[in-house]
């Protein structure tokens, strides 16, 4: 069995803070199930993702007005498939969103070249698949540089096509500035959409070093410069309810066969054969580094963010949340 040294670090605040808060990142330990008292904050529009075949997620009472449906996307021909199906969250009674991804930079381009009867017909077919939901989010997140105008023009035309009871969303990656020959350019986005779905997380990822998803500083950041372009009445800041973990080594590589040596005579691994060819195995040490979001660091971006007159958020996504969060949470009245 390996054995792994679990370092989490958690980013606080001062509470003390008034007026405008500065942002101190600290590093404490923190005791999981530390009671806290924390204020309630509300919020005009709170919108979550939910993924198909997750429902169940989305608990009666939640104060949500919003969910984006997860998981149409266009195929590897570029029709749109895998539509959920709205009648599965039937006992939600705010609005629901059908989110269409693309997944690939080559898929997308071809997708959205002006005139190819492929984006004649996915035009025609999310306006189609949106009449059973209250809107279309596009989610996507693969757009190649030559692709700016045509995307543009893409949602253009899903604008002059879906009735003026069918919201048009969007979800962008996170900016804290504006980007030269930006394929999502807020600016130029925002006059084809209802709302502006700012994902403000991954910040640190996966295949990157170590770090907060979204730290509260970097969040600040990408909410300023929102809120300056965007502004409040289309933008939904994102937050995420993930964490991602880290570790120190990645054991999931390709061996050449001196560091394949090293490995058996620094664990004495004993080599056997399987069908004639040699295999062995080893355990070792791994240390594991985690940054996730409680109801504490939640609570923190809350008041952050109604301290700068956000009027709407949104979480990736329901299911991944600590349940305490509910608790702190309201829509105003």
């Amino acid at each position: 069995m390996k054995h792994f040294t679990l370092i989490i670090v958690f980013l606080i605040f001062l509470s003390s803070c008034v007026g405008t808060p500065e942002i101190a990142a600290t590093e404490t330990v923190v005791t999981p199930g530390t009671s806290t008292t924390l204020p309630v904050t509300s919020f005009r529009e709170i919108w979550g993702y939910v993924v198909a075949g997750q429902e169940a997620a989305l608990r009666r009472g939640l104060p949500i007005t919003d969910v984006g449906y997860f998981g149409a996307e266009v195929n590897m021909y570029g029709a749109l498939t895998n539509v959920p199906n709205r009648q599965n969250l039937a006992g939600f009674t705010g609005k629901v969103h059908l989110v269409v991804t693309c997944g690939s930079n080559s898929l997308t381009y071809f997708t959205l070249m002006p005139g190819s009867p492929q984006r004649a017909a996915l035009i025609t077919d999310l306006i189609a698949a949106t009449r059973n939901f209250d809107g279309l989010n596009i989610d996507f997140e693969n757009i190649p540089p030559r692709s700016g105008e045509a995307f543009l023009s893409f949602l253009r035309e899903l604008r002059v096509g879906l009735p003026e009871n069918k919201m048009l969303t969007i979800a962008l990656y996170a900016r804290t500035r504006t980007l030269a020959n930006d394929v999502y350019d807020y600016e130029k986005i925002k006059p084809l959409v209802d709302r502006i779905f700012v994902m403000g997380y991954d910040e640190h990822w996966g295949g990157g070093p170590a770090g907060p998803v979204s730290s509260i500083r970097w969040s600040r950041s990408v909410a300023e410069y929102s809120m300056r372009v965007i502004g409040p009445e289309k933008l939904v800041m994102g937050i995420p309810f993930y964490g991602r973990a880290w570790v120190d080594t990645n054991h999931h590589r390709a061996l050449i066969h001196s560091t394949i040596e090293r490995l058996i005579n620094t664990y004495n691994a004993q080599v056997r054969r399987e069908n004639g060819i040699p295999t062995f195995d080893y355990v070792a040490n791994v240390s594991v580094k985690v940054y996730f979001e409680d109801d504490i660091s939640l609570s923190t971006r809350f008041e952050m963010l109604k301290s700068m007159n956000v009027r709407a958020i949104g979480f990736w996504r329901i299911g991944q949340e600590t349940q305490k969060v509910w608790d702190i949470l309201r829509l105003e009245q």
